[in-house]
């Protein structure tokens, strides 16, 4: 068979005449895609290639070295005004041009996590070889779907997913997948519970012949009221309903209450009601906490309840070298949810779902003959989609199998430990300061507090002033750009929060932001007293 001429071998000066859109003859188009060839990845463009990453680079780098705050306080119609100013019809001439034009619509305002004063949510500095595996897995594209897409990225993929189930000691039946984040993986691993779920009501003869959505209304989940909103957001996208969910009181340490799951479980299974799954967390988003996963995995069991374990964000444990001992519960997990992007300093995104016994996966498998026919499976060809609840899906574990082989786990680890140690020594100087209220001793690397000070009188600003003042704090420190604090609720009334996941952070450095809370707070009250 000839081969196909390259672009640039056609003859061009013949019009195409009435096929042709209107002002557009068949040389000048063909013209263009020979232009835009020149973009296209491949050897011929190597060089090209090259050149041109390392201009955007140098732009990224450039900018860091000369960012000494985390936020320029910009507002959205400022940025939505000079994005909307673009002319999208009209290429600029190089990259080099994109790139400057790109310092204005984003990298001037963009949020940079790698400051210390970036204090918010769970956002980490990255490390510079998930960087190298992004560039590397970004340029080949691999899609992590099939075997014929994939090839090395997918056994890559699934030593990763070994490495992982063994750090978490879920035996040697366990699987799982890569996912795009947190709220991902604890969807499948809910898609996954409920279809078991309904499987075990199908072993009923009067249940056989039921639809999906009459079986849905009687399962019920369990999580704490201190669980992340993907639990609710998951039980409604999988035909149950926000209210499927009950919520269980935590102790005082904002950890799930045994006592209170025993006797919510008791009660759903005398009304009638299937306790679908218990769903643990170890890292709330809020407090950091641990729920007690022995006490929790002995109650689902006790109804035959799917156990998962959301450890999105206090998954980083596994490779801590002084903390491992919080995640020992996970063993008895059915299910896991590790963000790598948290707490192992990867970027966004990589996250994983683990499962204990690799066959359950089947219950979200679906074969397509154009994709994944069931006789690839039947021939053990290693497609992942068979896995996913996703398609097309990035190489995202390259990021971390190039940072274990670079660094090593045990590096990870210290750098959470870091941070860990770091909330410890600023929730100490939060409960000694009389400005300040501490909602809890921190956990892992969360605080939550107020700024509520000592009046002259001798007591403290009330709570109703207290819950108008923070929120305007927050705002305050953020419009200013010089430091990024987070905001939260509890027991109705508005905090602040810390999130500390920058290694490199110091006490110095965060009580810098103290002092700036302190200096915004008090100003703020003197304004409401003048006005």
């Amino acid at each position: 068979m000839p081969l196909m001429p390259r672009l640039d071998e056609l003859e061009v000066d013949e019009p195409r005449g009435e096929q042709d859109p209107p002002g557009k003859d068949f040389g000048s188009r063909v013209e263009l895609a020979l232009s835009a060839s020149n973009h296209l990845l491949n050897a011929r463009n190597s060089p090209r290639y090259v050149a041109q990453v390392l201009q955007g680079v140098t732009a990224v780098a450039t900018k860091l070295e000369r960012t000494t705050r985390p936020f320029t306080g910009v507002g959205p119609s400022e940025v939505k005004a000079r994005v909307g100013a673009v002319d999208l019809e009209t290429p600029l001439p190089d990259t080099a041009a994109a790139l400057q034009e790109l310092e204005d619509v984003y990298l001037r305002d963009a949020i940079y996590f790698h400051d210390a004063k970036y204090a918010a949510h769970l956002n980490c500095p990255v490390v510079i070889p998930a960087l190298v595996g992004e560039a590397v897995l970004s340029a080949v594209n691999s899609s992590m779907d099939t075997w014929d897409q994939s090839a090395g990225a997918t056994m890559i993929e699934r030593r990763l997913i070994d490495w992982s189930a063994e750090r978490l000691d879920l035996g040697d039946d366990a699987d799982g997948i890569f996912t795009s984040g947190g709220s991902q993986s604890n969807l499948q691993a809910l898609l996954i519970a409920r279809n078991h779920a309904v499987a075990g009501l199908r072993q009923d003869p009067a249940r056989a012949g039921l639809r999906l959505p009459a079986l849905l209304d009687s399962l019920r989940i369990f999580t704490s009221e201190d669980s992340h909103f993907s639990i609710q957001k998951s039980a409604s996208l999988l035909g149950m309903g926000f209210d499927a969910v009950i919520t269980v009181p935590c102790t005082g340490d904002h950890r799930m209450d045994p006592a209170a799951l025993a006797e919510a479980m008791a009660a759903a299974s005398g009304a009638g009601l299937t306790p679908m799954a218990v769903v643990a967390t170890a890292g709330t988003t809020d407090f950091g906490a641990v729920d007690p996963l022995a006490e929790l995995a002995a109650l689902a069991r006790a109804y035959g309840a799917w156990f998962h374990v959301d450890a999105a964000y206090g998954g980083g444990l596994m490779v801590s070298g002084r903390y491992r001992h919080l995640l020992d519960g996970t063993r008895l997990a059915d299910s896991v949810t590790v963000d790598f992007h948290k707490t192992f300093f990867q970027p966004v995104s990589s996250s994983a779902l683990l499962v204990r016994d690799r066959t359950m996966l089947r219950h979200i498998t679906y074969y397509a003959d154009y994709l994944n026919p069931e006789s690839a499976a039947l021939a053990e060809i290693p497609n992942q989609v068979d896995k996913s609840i996703q398609t097309t899906r990035r190489f995202d574990a390259l990021k971390l199998w190039l940072t274990l082989r670079i660094m090593g786990g045990d590096a990870i680890g210290a750098l959470f430990d870091e941070a860990i140690d770091l909330a410890a020594r600023v929730g100490t100087l939060l409960a000694a300061d009389d400005d300040f209220e501490l909602a809890a001793p921190p956990q892992l690397s969360t605080l939550v507090f107020r700024y509520r000070p000592r009046l002259a009188s001798g007591g403290r600003l009330s709570e109703d002033a207290a819950d108008a003042l923070n929120p305007a704090i927050r705002a305050a420190i953020f419009a200013s750009g010089e430091a990024v604090v987070a905001g939260t609720k509890v027991g109705g009334r508005h905090y602040l929060k810390f999130t500390l996941l920058n290694a490199e952070a110091t006490l110095g450095d965060i009580s810098q932001i103290i002092n700036f809370l302190r200096r915004t707070g008090a100003g703020l009250l003197q304004s409401e007293v003048s006005a």
